[in-house]
């Protein structure tokens, strides 16, 4: 039985049940292009905005301030001549180490040990005759003014021998404390001036560092911190806060700081620079991603996290101290769940959908809370 073939269909026909087609089409997506907004009982409930959140616990910190400043002797002391004179011996050289009491300088005493010779004769003559005087008194012998005249004598005595004993003193200046004779500027037979500088003593046994600390870290700074001091050839020394101003200077408005430390090998250190490292007090802080702070409405730092009911919070918090790679901040409750993906887009008092901060695969280390991840060519272990 052989079949007929329909005839073809005419062209204009074809073109016109095609439009009819699209037309069909583009009717049914209508719904989806309305200007006005769907009535109440037709919309769909909304859902929460989803954020990576990560679950952090405070811990313990100790903050560092570090400061640059220069290094001083402890003691130092410029050496001034009280007695004119000649210089008739130097026993210390330049550079030499003394002890407290040594002999530094000594000039000619000219006639210093005649005159005091005489004036602890008139001493012993008056104290005699004021002896005598006492015994004269107690008989009613002698008037009241002339016993006076008799102690007046005795004491103008003693003050002529303590005068006399100070300048011949004042001829061989001793050392007040151990330490090196730094610097002399006398020479044998030179004569020197009352008041003139001829040398300065200095004790390096110990070292005082000096630096300024900004106003915002004076407050935690205080004697018995401990320090520690990094000279430019990368050595480390100990030592601790010996004191902090109380008022900032006019200049700077900073604070000047001193800590002290020992020096037992003697090092020529006096005067070179060095960099401060002071431990501060102990805190409680969280480390996290500096990417993370941000500024509230009052221009403080703070950071978004999740409070009960998954509701977004923004707490205002203290930078401790941070570096390229991670901040550590405080004030935020000891345990906390931040926000570390998509706080951007949420704000105060909004409920959130959280979701756990998912562990990156292949790296030994966990990431910090709102860094990017590692890629793994860099996580790879170089060969």
């Amino acid at each position: 039985m052989t079949r007929r073939r329909l005839p073809p269909l005419p062209p204009l026909l074809a073109i016109g049940l095609t439009l009819l087609l699209l037309l069909w089409l583009a009717m049914g997506d209508l719904d989806r292009f309305r200007d006005a907004p769907p009535t109440a009982g037709e919309s769909e409930p909304a859902v929460p905005p989803r954020v990576e959140v990560a679950t952090l616990t405070a811990e313990a910190h100790t903050p560092t301030l570090v400061l640059q400043g220069q290094l001083e002797a402890f003691r130092e002391l410029e050496l001034r001549a009280r007695q004119a004179g000649r210089v008739a011996a130097l026993p210390v050289a330049l550079g030499g180490r003394v002890e407290a009491g040594d002999v530094l300088l000594e000039l000619e005493p000219d006639a210093l040990p005649e005159r005091l010779a005489q004036a602890e004769a008139e001493l012993a003559l008056a104290r005699a005759e004021l002896a005598g005087a006492d015994d004269l008194r107690r008989r009613e012998l002698i008037s009241h003014p002339d016993y006076l005249r008799l102690q007046g004598g005795v004491a103008r005595a003693v003050a002529e021998v303590a005068s006399l004993r100070r300048q011949r003193d004042d001829t061989r200046p001793t050392a007040p404390f151990a330490g090196v004779l730094d610097r002399l500027d006398a020479e044998l037979g030179e004569l020197v001036q009352v008041g003139e500088a001829w040398g300065r003593l200095v004790d390096d046994s110990r070292l005082v560092a000096t630096a300024s600390a900004p106003q915002r870290d004076a407050l935690a700074l205080g004697p018995g911190l401990p320090v520690e001091l990094e000279l430019l050839d990368g050595t480390r020394l100990p030592g601790e806060v010996s004191h902090v101003a109380s008022r900032a200077e006019d200049a700077t408005r900073s604070f000047a700081v001193e800590a002290t430390l020992d020096n037992p090998e003697r090092r020529r250190l006096a005067g070179a620079s060095a960099t401060l490292r002071i431990a501060l007090p102990e805190r409680r802080v969280h480390r996290l991603s500096p990417a993370l702070l941000e500024l509230d409405d009052e221009g403080r730092l703070a950071v978004k996290h999740l409070v009960e009911d998954d509701r977004v919070a923004q707490s205002p918090v203290q930078l401790v101290d941070a570096d390229a790679r991670e901040a550590r901040v405080a004030g935020l409750p000891e345990r906390v769940r931040l926000i570390t993906l998509g706080g951007g887009f949420v704000a105060p008092g909004e409920r959130v959908t959280a979701v756990p901060v998912a562990a990156d695969e292949g790296q030994g280390e966990a990431r910090l809370p709102g860094a990017p991840p590692v890629p793994a060519a860099d996580a790879a272990e170089p060969r």
